[in-house]
């Protein structure tokens, strides 16, 4: 049997687990110190997370009354649990019956981050049950009961109101969402508000679940459909990025590359323009020495959108890293890396007129060196195309440099 949830009050109001360290901040909340120690030292927050009061003191109180009262409970409910292993049935099916009750009594319950975990725990791959749940109604449920939790949250109400949005997002996450109905409901501002709310201030666990639904609803969408008019895909944009620059989760970071691509794939011009003012290139650039395969690819192709408008291609001049951290990636992390990476300084050098620091940065980070090997082992012909071009079109200008290799210039000349 299962041990019994524990009561609210000794779940921290961060990571909304059991608190093994309760400690009091100078606003009377109670927080488990590795939880609190991480908002104010890690991530430089100068506020309380549950009252979002400016604190004046970073003083941390051992709550020890509440860690003893925690650990009686513990020592009860692991007896209660190893002593009784039928006194409350485990859920395997969500009986068809009883679904309209439960959807009624999760509206009604002023306890529904257990009814919702609950919820979920009963439908988690279970495909009847999650079909079930959409025919009576449980989209739209999971909607108002989102609504009004944010509405409470944003309204100063108690901290547990946004942790009841993240785990109706959670429930809303095990649904497969893949037929036009479904995508629809999800579509609404009841749920989409919510959804990117999580994805905006949520927990770790909470921001993938939002991100699993939005991937979802893309997918079902399909690339003829935009799923993003009913969302402020700037501040979307700006959340993500946060989540790129922070690197705390590698999941994290994997799934918010996803979403930048999916967004930046469905936007042109002003959209694209705003991603940069909000710092996307320099996030984008500072990512790429430590990335792996994967990750270095995303990050290419994003740069390399980006790079299509003129606000993204004077980030990239004005970014002292970016031509050398590029440049990096030819030759080095995969063919589609080299090429991307050609595409991106081809933008930037070729289809305008460049900044002079960009052709000096293309020369001393051994960038035209690898163009020209490019034009040997590289299948591709319009990356050899737009190698071949860099080099003739800007070639005089880096033989002015002592420190131009001799070995390299009669390539140029040939090219030439």
């Amino acid at each position: 049997m299962a041990m019994e949830e524990p009561p609210q009050l000794f779940l921290c109001p961060i990571s909304m687990e059991l608190m093994e360290d309760p400690v009091t901040v100078s606003t009377g909340v109670t927080y488990d110190r590795r939880s609190i120690e991480r908002w104010f030292f890690k991530y430089g927050k100068t506020t309380c997370p549950a009252t979002m009061q400016r604190l004046n003191s970073f003083d941390l109180t051992p709550n020890h009354t509440l860690k003893r009262v925690i650990s009686t409970w513990l020592d009860r409910a692991s007896s209660s649990s190893s002593s009784s292993s039928s006194s409350t049935p485990l859920c395997n099916k969500l009986a068809r019956e009883k679904l309209p009750s439960v959807l009624a009594g999760i509206e009604a319950t002023p306890f529904k981050v257990t009814a919702l975990k609950n919820l979920r725990r009963c439908m988690d791959e279970d495909v009847a049950a999650q079909e079930d749940f959409v025919a009576y109604g449980g989209i739209q449920v999971l909607g108002r009961v989102m609504t009004q939790a944010l509405v409470e949250s944003c309204a100063g109400g108690d901290f547990s109101a946004f942790r009841t949005c993240e785990e109706a997002g959670a429930v809303l996450a095990t649904l497969p969402l893949s037929d036009d109905a479904s995508v629809e409901l999800v579509l609404k501002p009841e749920c989409m508000k919510p959804v990117v709310a999580v994805v905006q201030r949520g927990s770790a666990e909470s921001r993938l679940h939002a991100m699993a639904i939005l991937a979802k609803i893309s997918s079902a969408s399909g690339a003829e459909r935009d799923w993003t008019p009913g969302v402020d895909v700037d501040d979307l944009v700006k959340s993500l990025l946060e989540l790129l620059s922070d690197g705390a989760s590698a999941k994290l970071s994997s799934r918010a590359l996803d979403m930048l691509l999916d967004v930046t794939a469905r936007s042109r011009g002003a959209r694209r323009a705003k991603a940069v003012e909000v710092g996307a290139v320099c996030v984008l650039v500072e990512l790429l020495p430590d990335a792996d395969r994967r990750v270095a690819e995303r990050a290419l192709l994003l740069l390399k959108r980006l790079c299509k408008c003129p606000e993204g291609r004077l980030a990239f001049a004005e970014h002292a890293l970016a031509v050398s951290a590029v440049a990096r990636t030819m030759l080095r992390v995969s063919v589609l890396a080299s090429r991307l990476a050609v595409s991106v300084l081809w933008l930037v050098a070729c289809a305008v007129t460049p900044a002079e620091r960009v052709l000096d940065g293309m020369l001393m980070s051994g960038c035209v060196g690898k163009l020209l090997a490019l034009l040997q082992v590289e299948n591709s012909a319009s990356t050899k195309e737009k190698a071949a071009k860099l080099l003739r079109v800007h070639g005089a200008f880096w033989r002015q440099y002592p420190c131009f290799p001799t070995d390299l210039r009669d390539y140029l000349k040939f090219l030439n």
